[in-house]
């Protein structure tokens, strides 16, 4: 079984979540998503309680609220809130080691890197949706996306088929990158925009 470095897959992913949020206007935490019905506010908060969940079993770490149905739970420091889960999760993820084979996470026990991995598609994917909502040039990197598929196709259809989480994979866009074969893969329009 191809493997790649999970933890630091992760740390890359929650760098570009991190930025994402940053560059987020103040005017645009309502802003429509590529996840239908969701505002920007919303992403972030199923971001960090996406986090949460898949740690809650190997830390007191569980998520307050159902990260699928994401409430506007965020209060005025959202990137301070982002912060602390982000360090949380990872201190989570460093208790257990980049080599322990059986992880309890919410997908049954999977192995560290996969764990990690997982973590931080979610990360990456959610960041590209909250980056293209509020007009930032912040892409998903082609070698962020490379690693990240591995991920995905070990796990992506996993979740849909066992937790109807994901919604269906589109067709990529003919010569599509890494990237945008990634997003497509997880249910994403690789050139989705907001309505002008």
């Amino acid at each position: 079984m191809t493997s790649v470095d999970g933890f630091k897959l992760l740390a890359e992913a929650h760098s570009y979540l991190r930025t994402a949020v940053l560059g987020v206007p103040e005017d645009a935490w309502g802003n429509p998503t590529p996840c239908a019905e969701w505002t920007v506010r919303q992403v972030l908060n199923h971001a960090r309680l996406d986090q949460q969940a898949l740690v809650m079993q190997i830390a007191e770490l569980g998520p307050p609220a159902d990260p699928f149905e994401p409430a506007d739970a965020l209060d005025a420091d959202p990137v301070g809130q982002l912060d602390e889960m982000l360090a949380a999760a990872t201190a989570a993820w460093v208790s257990v080691g980049p080599d322990a084979e059986n992880v309890p996470t919410p997908f049954g026990p999977i192995p560290a890197w996969q764990g990690t991995g997982t973590a931080a598609l979610d990360a990456a994917v959610h960041a590209w949706d909250i980056a293209k909502a509020t007009g930032q040039e912040l892409p998903l990197t082609d070698d962020l996306a490379e690693g990240l598929q591995v991920i995905a196709d070990l796990i992506v259809d996993f979740i849909r088929d066992n937790f109807h989480k994901f919604g269906p994979a589109l067709p990529a866009p003919e010569g599509a990158t890494a990237a945008q074969k990634l997003l497509a893969f997880t249910g994403r329009d690789p050139e989705w925009a907001p309505a002008v």
